[in-house]
């Protein structure tokens, strides 16, 4: 991941993903990002809600922040992160849904499935996402704002024609 930005990476997993979490966990730290790991530590079963919720918590508490969420096939932990109105979790499996999760709906919490992509396409799925600057600057019908702020905010959004 050749990136001069290095970023405040908030890590969890479930039982299942916890080989890739910490491959990902030395590569992200090898190229500088600021990396915590949320848990869990061992190969004991535990529920992916559980984790998913922490690092919701936690990414939502840290500004600029970025998530990354394992577990076995990735939905689960997906799941329990978008329930906190602060998180855009994306569930990716290459790098082009990385970039456009990035640069359309501005997720700051990448989900992958362990049993479902190998560590090499992880590490290009992360420096796909890490290196995608949101698009709603440069969106002069700011089309992708406008779609982001309802996604916090289910209210604004309108009945479809």
């Amino acid at each position: 991941m050749a990136t001069d930005d290095k970023r405040t990476v908030l890590i969890a997993s479930d039982h299942a993903a916890i080989e890739l979490k910490a491959l990902l966990v030395e590569h992200l730290r090898e190229d500088g990002h600021d990396v915590t790991d949320l848990g869990p530590d061992g190969p004991a079963s535990v529920d992916y809600p559980d984790y998913g919720y922490k690092l919701a918590e936690a990414v939502a508490a840290t500004p600029g922040a970025i998530g990354v969420a394992l577990c076995g096939s990735g939905i689960g932990i997906s799941v329990a992160v978008n329930r906190h109105p602060d998180c855009r979790c994306a569930l990716v499996s290459e790098p082009l849904s990385a970039r456009l999760a990035r640069e359309h709906n501005d997720a700051n919490v990448i989900a992958m499935g362990a049993r479902l992509i190998g560590p090499e396409m992880a590490k290009a799925c992360l420096a796909a996402f890490f290196a995608t600057p949101f698009g709603g600057a440069k969106d002069s019908q700011g089309r992708h704002q406008r779609r982001v702020d309802k996604l916090s905010n289910p209210r604004f959004a309108k009945e479809p024609a």
